[in-house]
């Protein structure tokens, strides 16, 4: 196995461990420091997902975010293995997709990759040098990898503190560093 690998299985087992009432106050903490920290200010179009496998839940800060008006776009992995961005409404259809995870139905709007202002992700571990390790697929990188770099939008790992890695992680040529973490503790800008 390699260290990547087991890296994930560690910081998966270490995000499960949490109970789910420590898993509700961080997704309420996460909400609430961001619209504290400013990020949300400029941004009107933010990249969300929908958690699975204990990811930080971001259904308290998606709510805030819909009665605040910003656009929210979640992502839809296309059969080729190609993501994307599609918009959310509060109450809009969603279907389960190959991994059993909410995602806009078919014929919501597209949101283009330039407009997205702000990008919310999910991750199984980071470092202090913004290093985010995935589940491993690279949809993320690949999606990121599409937009020049100098029109990315700001990117922003949300996380439990519990998958803060004290050491280095492993990195790739491919791999897009973080701008910034959020996690129960508050917001950090990442250097990169």
């Amino acid at each position: 196995m390699s260290e990547r690998q087991e890296l994930r299985r560690h910081y998966r087992r270490k995000r499960r461990a949490l109970t789910p009432a420590i898993r509700k106050l961080n997704a309420e903490a996460v909400a609430k420091h961001f619209f504290t920290s400013g990020l949300g200010l400029r941004a009107q179009t933010i990249g969300a997902y929908f958690a699975e496998d204990a990811e930080l839940d971001l259904s308290p800060l998606i709510i805030r975010l819909l009665s605040a008006n910003k656009r929210l776009a979640m992502p839809v992995v296309r059969d080729d293995g190609v993501m994307e961005f599609y918009r959310y409404r509060r109450h809009g259809r969603l279907v389960l997709n190959r991994y059993g995870i909410p995602e806009p139905a078919p014929g919501t709007p597209f949101v283009s990759p330039l407009s997205i202002d702000l990008l919310l992700m999910p991750l199984v571990a980071f470092d202090r040098f913004g290093v985010r390790l995935g589940m491993g697929a690279g949809f993320y990188d690949r999606f990121l990898g599409r937009i020049p770099e100098k029109l990315r939008p700001l990117l922003v790992g949300t996380a439990h503190e519990t998958q803060r890695c004290k050491d280095p992680l492993p990195y790739e040529d491919w791999d897009i560093p973080l701008n910034g973490i959020i996690t129960e503790t508050g917001w950090q800008p990442l250097p990169n």
